[in-house]
């Protein structure tokens, strides 16, 4: 094992689909499956057992599916961030998925290679939302619950803060805004905190959802 290698744990109830992942997330391309769960009850003790970056978790399993796992990883502290998969093209259970806490989600029959940059872009401490389906899901998400902070003001950020935000929303990662900048990661890192404390934003997903509900980043 290298520094590099990304430790993945693999949730889904069906074992030819962990198959197919174990197939994808190789490790010549940096990849190490930690684990597997076939069930979001399993997911706690895998995680007290293997050392993990990022949790690939199914949303539909037959005992605690996915949602709840997130949810409950996230009330216990839990650090490792999820990438949800579906199958389903269910803008309501992605948007659940968000509001548990996920860090983003994937469809099932995405390329191979949406996957992989995913589980890359989640385990760096960025945010992946499948660009096929993210304008219905934001507005689902929008619907049932909101990002919790439609009152802030973006005028609270400053100019190159605005900017940042809007790089996040257009999904590129910290790497990526640090070159289309011209900063360093740090710096992105050191706006990114500032921006979450002054819109009182969770996580980068729903820095996602108020980047389109103020207008800073439009759908397309």
């Amino acid at each position: 094992m290298t520094a590099a290698e990304i430790q993945v744990l693999l949730v889904d109830d069906q074992e030819l689909v962990r198959s197919g992942l174990r197939r994808i997330l190789r490790r010549r391309d940096g990849f190490v499956i930690a684990g597997e769960c076939g069930d979001g009850s399993e997911v706690p003790a895998a995680l007290a057992a293997h050392e993990v970056d990022v949790i690939v978790m199914d949303l539909r399993m037959k005992n605690i599916g996915g949602v709840e796992a997130t949810r409950r990883l996230r009330r216990s502290g839990g650090c490792a961030p999820v990438l949800a998969l579906t199958t389903f093209d269910d803008d309501s259970l992605l948007a659940d998925a968000l509001r548990a806490g996920a860090a983003g989600y994937v469809l099932k029959d995405s390329p191979a290679e949406d996957l992989i940059r995913a589980v890359r872009a989640v385990a760096a401490g960025d945010a992946w939302l499948d660009p096929g389906v993210t304008g219905r899901v934001l507005a689902a998400y929008r619907q049932a619950a909101g990002s919790g902070s439609g009152g802030l003001s973006p005028e609270l950020l400053t100019p190159r803060e605005q900017d940042v935000l809007r790089a996040i929303g257009r999904g590129l990662t910290n790497a990526e805004i640090a070159a289309a900048l011209v900063i360093s990661e740090v710096t992105v890192k050191s706006h990114i905190g500032r921006i979450f404390t002054k819109l009182q934003l969770r996580d980068r997903a729903a820095a996602i959802v108020y980047a389109f509900d103020h207008g800073i980043v439009v759908p397309g």
